[in-house]
């Protein structure tokens, strides 16, 4: 019985390679240099929005009022499509 690899790597691995390649140099790099974080307008307006808790708390309980009260219905069409589009991408 023959085996064959699948996707063999070779007598070296491309993602060791790759990572010699893309190490930036550590003498371009002064020992008092910090990360910092920058947060775009747009994020900023974004915490500044209404609370999205709320938002989602008010959402749930009107859906346990409708379940509680017999009134929620799905649709199993719907459902499916929802379903299909998220695991195809489309």
């Amino acid at each position: 019985m023959n085996y064959v690899k699948i996707n063999p790597l070779g007598p070296t691995n491309p993602y060791h390679r790759n990572q010699s390649i893309q190490r930036p140099e550590k003498e371009n790099h002064s020992r008092n240099e910090r990360d910092k974080v920058e947060i775009s307008k747009e994020a900023q307006h974004m915490q500044q929005g209404p609370d999205i808790r709320a938002w989602r708390e008010e959402k749930v309980e009107a859906v346990k009022r409708k379940v509680e009260s017999g009134s929620y219905e799905v649709n199993p069409k719907e459902v499916a499509r929802r379903f299909y589009e998220f695991w195809t991408g489309k």
